[in-house]
C-alpha cells in the first residue's frame, strides 16, 4: 500500500496546552501499523474556519489521501467538525460513520450520540472519528480493513479481484 494520511486533531484545550493530545498520535501509530505514511499532523481549536482550512490544506496542499479527523464530534455547542468537514466535502460516504456508530453501539448506547461524517475532496477521503483516545481507536478499528479498498476506487481501482469468489468464476 502506498496510501499517506493526515490526522488533525480538533480540540481547544489541546491547542491552547491544557490537554495532551492522545487520540491523534493514537490514530497516527494505527495506520502506520496499517501500512499509511503519515505525512501529517495537526492539532486545531473547535473553530469551524480553522477545522475547515485544516481540511482543504491536507487535501490540496498535502494531498494526503485519507484524512482523519478526532475530536468535535459530539453534542457541545463548540462542537463543529462535522460541519466543517461537510463544508469542504464534495461527496458523502454515509457508510463509514454508520458502520463505526454500528460498532460503537456494540460497546455502549452512547455510541448512537456521535455526529461523525465522512467525505470526499476530490481524491482525499475524509473521516471524523471521536476525541477520545478510546472511542477514536475503536470507532477507526471498525473501518480500518475496508479504507485500502474505498481508496482504490478513489483512484480509479475500480472494483475488480474485490470478491474472490466471483474471481474463480
Amino acid at each position: 500500500m502506498d496510501y499517506t494520511a493526515a490526522v488533525i486533531t480538533v480540540s481547544d484545550k489541546g491547542f491552547a496546552g491544557e490537554r495532551k493530545d492522545t487520540s491523534g498520535p493514537c490514530i497516527a501509530r494505527m495506520l502506520s501499523g496499517a501500512g499509511y505514511k503519515v505525512v501529517y499532523t495537526g492539532l486545531v481549536p473547535d473553530d469551524r474556519a480553522m477545522i475547515e482550512a485544516e481540511l482543504v490544506k491536507c487535501a490540496d496542499e498535502v494531498k494526503a489521501d485519507l484524512v482523519l479527523t478526532t475530536g468535535g464530534t459530539g453534542f457541545s455547542t463548540r462542537d463543529v467538525t462535522p460541519e466543517a468537514t461537510l463544508a469542504v466535502a464534495d461527496r458523502l460516504a454515509p457508510g463509514i460513520p454508520e458502520a463505526m456508530r454500528y460498532a460503537s453501539m456494540q460497546i455502549t448506547p452512547r455510541g448512537m450520540l456521535s455526529r461523525s461524517v465522512a467525505g470526499l475532496r476530490g481524491t482525499t477521503l475524509i473521516i471524523n472519528l471521536p476525541g477520545s483516545e478510546k472511542g477514536a481507536h475503536e470507532n477507526l478499528d471498525a473501518v480500518l480493513d475496508t479504507l485500502e479498498h474505498a481508496l482504490n476506487m478513489v483512484h480509479g481501482g475500480g472494483h475488480e479481484n474485490s470478491c474472490k469468489s466471483c474471481a474463480d468464476n
